[in-house]
């Protein structure tokens, strides 16, 4: 197992400027925007506006970590849940659109609630967690502490690394034999914390266990026509694989849409960092499978083959993962039918899928399916939804600001 030490310096150089602009995606980026038709470019506005103006209504009494609504409203986890970094990172990117400092403000106190999180053993969802928070944070302001942290909770990320199945375990504790054999197609999402450690470490490991996640996902997850299962199971002893599995899609043999989204943005992401034609290729299929999916009003039913669709409930928190990642293959490709797909995808939600007839809201996007199997969070709003959506349509206002926050940069 292990990833050139070429790739690995060339992914540190590639990340190494915290608040400067980024080489190849950044710098297309601003040519990309000008050629998008201008009557796009006002409704995204309005739309990233909007969730600014909703945003400098709600933040100030937010005091945990919104997770998801009812009847209109945030509930919260004291300590993030998973989902607990999605809040601050959409604090920075209402801070880079707006200029205002209170979002900073909010998005720093909001991230250092996450600091226990850190040595959190317990999940794979570190990526989620301190990314766009901390790693962000550190962008942003340069100050070394974000660094630290983002460090700390990717050493405790690879301790979930099963190196006789190649893959890092999704759920459960490390000394709970229950779902120790279980992998997510959303861990790719996670996957680039590892790759922030190499780049700021210079110690490949990170890196090394991060390539070789993504193509023990790529082998076992990726089908024929370029769907996925939401979870794949291997013997946690030996590393065998045993077969397709689902906890959020409608069936192993389904593909669920918030999955399909989270492995074209991770797979794009990984080429990113790794330069790897084979993460490339791989997210292309996932992208081409999911564009073919998409009906007539392009906001995402909750399951691509579930009995009902195209006629199924919707998940607009897909659509906006799915555009995100569909503009960042467009840059790696220089392929622009991916961003006419992305630019319709988020037209779509801010048209549709905004809370702007509700003023009892706290939300920005409705529409949204958590747990469609399990009866959770049916036609709701959902925090990783207000994110995406707002990096999104950022990485068609101002792309060099997102450079900034994220890192698009490619080796």
């Amino acid at each position: 197992m292990s990833v050139s030490r070429r790739t690995v310096l060339a992914t540190a150089a590639g990340a190494a400027a915290t608040v400067a602009s980024t080489a190849t995606a950044a710098s297309a980026a601003p040519a990309a925007a000008d050629r998008t038709p201008a009557a796009t470019l006002r409704r995204l506005r309005a739309a990233a506006d909007y969730a600014v103006d909703k945003l400098h209504a709600v933040a100030p009494t937010v005091t945990a970590f919104p997770t998801g609504t009812k009847f209109e409203k945030w509930v919260y986890s004291q300590n993030g849940d998973w989902v607990g970094g999605f809040w601050p990172g959409t604090l920075w990117l209402a801070w880079l659109h707006s200029e205002d400092d209170t979002f900073r403000d909010l998005a720093l106190a909001s991230a250092r609630k996450l600091a226990p999180r850190q040595y959190d053993t317990g999940t794979h969802d570190l990526g989620f967690l301190f990314y766009p928070s901390w790693v962000t944070a550190w962008r942003l302001t340069g100050d070394d502490a974000w660094r630290t942290g983002a460090l700390r909770a990717a050493d405790s990320l690879i301790q979930r690394y099963n190196p006789r199945g190649h893959f890092i375990r999704a759920w459960g504790a490390l000394n709970d034999p229950k779902n120790a054999g279980r992998v997510i197609i959303d861990t790719m999402m996670n996957l680039d914390l590892l790759a922030f450690a190499s780049s700021r470490t210079g110690d490949g490991k990170y890196l090394d266990i991060a390539v070789e996640h993504a193509r023990t996902t790529r082998r076992a997850f990726l089908r024929a026509d370029g769907s996925t299962p939401h979870v794949y199971d291997f013997d946690p002893d030996t590393g065998a694989p045993i077969g397709p599995n689902t906890v959020q899609g409608y069936s192993p043999t389904s593909c669920w849409s918030r999955g399909q989204a989270w492995g074209l943005y991770g797979f794009t992401t990984m080429y990113r960092r790794t330069g790897d034609p084979e993460f490339l290729a791989t997210a292309r299929r996932l992208a081409d499978f999911a564009v073919g999916a998409l009906t007539p009003d392009h906001v995402p039913v909750w399951d691509y083959r579930a009995p009902q669709q195209p006629y199924d409930i919707k998940d607009a928190s897909a659509g906006a993962i799915m555009a995100c990642g569909l503009l960042d293959l467009a840059a790696a490709t220089g392929r622009t039918a991916y961003r006419e797909v992305a630019l319709r995808l988020l037209t779509a939600l801010a048209e549709t899928c905004l809370t702007r007839n509700s003023a009892r809201a706290e939300a920005v996007v409705a529409r949204c399916t958590r747990n469609r199997p399990a009866e959770d969070g049916v036609e709701i709003s959902l925090p990783y939804a207000d994110y995406y959506l707002l990096e999104g349509i950022l990485r068609v206002l101002r792309p060099r600001d997102v450079d900034r926050a994220i890192d698009l940069s490619t080796v």
